[in-house]
């Protein structure tokens, strides 16, 4: 007999599987993290290979497909953790051991073990550099970077070595003014200078007509001869930051971008 409260119909409850839902992955912003991952291999076999030319602008090719991804989800509201962790991974590759690489192929090995110890310097600074913008994500006013951006300083050194193989100079007769650019780039991320991020201006706001004028003349001036003025661009915005930092010091204001100390890593005395 029974009391009513169950029915022949309802399977025992041991019987029912729930089913849970699986965590997937977003493709259109991790398609542009492996791009610009694939941008920074093509540079190391390029260089591999004695196509200096071709390895600068794998590395350019990623510095444009690596902006375009975070922006890509934040527009199509596709963020995620994992997102985040490929796209530091993606940027050690590309703008970590691929210009400290190509750097060293090019012009460092006649200098023994300083040319090695230079590149080490670089690859070293852009994973503490990838470590610390990780970390301090969540404290660092969103105007600026903390130090030299790892993009701007890969463009540093490949924009360096494109200028000088356009130019038909070997990397063996400019060897220490190439040791010079990689220690300048690598100690400048790791530093605590602020340097613009560009980060508020809004793509989705409408702009002045001459704003699109000055873009497209802008695009114009770098086809008269893409590695001078790329390179040109990079050597002002990689000096900007202690421009800035000097200006903001002169003033009496405060040089730090972080606005509360975090755990890790230690960032004490590096706040006035």
């Amino acid at each position: 007999m029974h009391d009513g409260t169950e029915t022949q119909n309802n399977p025992p409850a041991e019987d029912i599987v729930v089913r849970k839902r699986r965590k997937g992955i977003y493709i259109l912003p991790n398609l542009f993290t492996l791009a610009a991952l694939f941008g920074g291999f093509y540079a190391v076999v390029m260089a591999m290979n004695g196509r200096f030319d071709q390895a600068a602008v794998g590395v350019f090719c990623a510095m444009v497909l690596d902006s375009l991804d975070g922006r890509v989800a934040r527009m199509t509201n596709t963020q995620s953790a994992f997102g985040e962790q490929m796209d530091s991974l993606s940027d050690m590759v590309s703008f970590g051991a691929a210009p400290a690489l190509i750097a060293y192929v090019w012009g460092l090995t006649s200098l023994g073990r300083w040319g090695w110890i230079a590149a080490f310097v670089y690859c070293a600074c852009a994973a503490l550099r990838l470590a610390r913008f990780n970390v301090n994500t969540a404290v660092v006013d969103k105007r600026y970077f903390q130090g030299l951006p790892s993009p701007a300083a890969a463009a540093l050194v490949a924009g360096f070595i494109w200028v000088m193989n356009d130019m038909g100079v070997k990397g063996a007769d400019v060897s220490w003014v190439m040791f010079g650019v990689a220690l300048y780039a690598g100690l400048t991320m790791v530093t605590n200078v602020p340097f613009y991020s560009f980060k508020d201006v809004q793509m989705k706001k409408s702009v002045p007509f001459a704003v699109i004028v000055l873009i497209a003349l802008g695009i114009a001036i770098i086809n008269i001869d893409p590695p001078i003025v790329l390179f040109a661009l990079f050597v002002a915005y990689g000096v900007s930051g202690y421009g800035v930092y000097g200006w903001r010091k002169a003033k009496g204001q405060p040089t730090s971008v972080i606005s509360t100390s975090t755990d890790e890593p230690d960032e004490r005395g590096l706040h006035e």
